[in-house]
């Protein structure tokens, strides 16, 4: 081979080498960010750094956020083109984001998904991110409420543990039985304040009774803080109901100073370590028999921001999330999204059976909204609230004043 060959060979093979080394460089160059309130000890801070570990093509920067601060630092950043490529938002607050345009539409990506199936999720989530028909995200985890009792309790009053309460005036009459002044304990313990806690408690019993945020002042929505009302009104739950968010609350019920309890799945660890007593868990109760059941629905989504500048590798980092869904609950305590999966045995027979009726609930579980202008109609659903439960209105004039507000927001 003449010198000019090879050096003609030798040229190819170094820009050979030169064109896979930028290639291999502009791979390690691809940077998705992730912003997320949680924690090392929680799914997406962990997701994220073995999805980074598992793509060497994909570099993953993750960023802590406060919660009260997600609203305004991520649309703060979309504004100015310095959005993450991926967020977690509180699924109350998607609907603002998809609206504006912040949030990209993965419809066509989810369609061509060999991970990522609609139809394995439960309706309510599914449903949270949804805007006008399409996807602008995927479900992180989800939760929703039930009922905790004490069956301990129950036996000692008369009450079959077997048969909890199914409607509401069941529900009213066992806190009757079960309240006991002398001995410091309430019938039931809720959550009314005026915050998103108290929505999110309250919602269900007016879309139970036929109404939600569109017609909050249905007639059932209205018998639903009647029935609020009386448990006030006649001290079958703590007066505090009115201040104390659901964590302090389902405390009352575990210290065995409340008989029955409105909570979520995320107390199981707690209840198992605290409650020295009998406890289990049934659906919510409805209006009377027959009615159509509704729940509560929690967590957080996943969505790419718009004007990502890495949409596939975004998407990509998705699909890994989803992939993971199967071991949520086994590694995190958190429930899926999802009604095709079976979450494994604990061992700890009173946590499995809680853990089937929060399955079975969350058939019912609905989004709150979705509405971009959620925070101001969930103010209105709050303030009827505590107008209703401390007197200043009736039930059906708080609820009134509510629907005119919440039809001003909506427009």
């Amino acid at each position: 081979m003449s010198i000019k060959n090879c050096l003609m060979v030798g040229a190819f093979a170094l820009a050979s080498v030169s064109g896979f080394a930028l290639q291999a460089h502009a791979q390690e160059e691809v940077t998705i960010t992730i912003w997320s309130l949680d924690k090392p000890e929680q799914p997406a801070w962990n997701l994220a750094r073995e999805f980074d570990e598992k793509e060497p093509g994909i570099k993953v920067e993750y960023r802590l956020v406060q919660f009260d601060d997600v609203v305004s630092e991520a649309m703060r950043a979309y504004s100015t083109g310095q959005a993450p490529d991926i967020i977690a938002v509180d699924n109350p607050e998607h609907a603002l984001f998809a609206s504006r345009g912040a949030f990209l539409d993965i419809t066509d990506m989810v369609a061509k998904s060999e991970v990522i199936k609609t139809a394995n999720y439960f309706p309510g989530p599914l449903n949270s991110v949804t805007w006008d028909g399409k996807l602008f995200g995927v479900p992180k985890a989800t939760n929703t409420i039930a009922l905790y009792y004490n069956a301990d309790m129950f036996k000692a009053k008369g009450l079959d543990p077997d048969k909890p309460p199914q409607t509401w005036a069941e529900l009213i009459d066992a806190a009757r039985k079960l309240t006991d002044p002398s001995k410091n304990v309430y019938g039931l313990a809720f959550s009314a304040k005026a915050s998103e806690e108290g929505t999110f408690q309250f919602l269900p019993w007016a879309q139970m009774g036929g109404g939600g945020y569109e017609k909050i002042n249905a007639d059932g929505a209205v018998k639903a803080l009647e029935a609020w009302k009386t448990i006030m009104d006649e001290k079958l739950a703590s007066p505090d109901s009115l201040t104390r968010g659901q964590w302090d609350s389902t405390g009352t019920f575990n210290s065995g100073n409340a008989a029955m309890a409105i909570s979520g799945p995320w107390e199981l660890n707690r209840m198992s370590e605290e409650a020295k007593f009998d406890w289990r868990v049934a659906l919510l109760p409805v209006p009377q028999e027959g009615a159509e059941r509704s729940s509560a629905m929690g967590d957080f989504n996943y969505a790419i921001f718009s004007n990502s500048k890495h949409p596939e590798a975004a998407f990509k980092a998705l699909e890994f999330f989803a992939s993971q869904d199967n071991v949520m609950f086994e590694k995190y305590g958190q429930l899926p999204a999802r009604s095709d999966i079976t979450l494994p045995a604990t061992g700890n027979e009173k946590k499995d059976a809680g853990l089937k009726v929060f399955q079975e609930q969350l058939k019912y579980a609905k989004a709150r909204g979705p509405h971009p202008e959620w925070p101001k109609i969930s103010k209105a659903i709050q303030d009827a609230i505590q107008a209703a439960l401390t007197g200043q209105m009736t039930p059906k004039e708080a609820l009134d004043q509510a629907a005119e507000t919440i039809s001003a927001v909506t427009g």
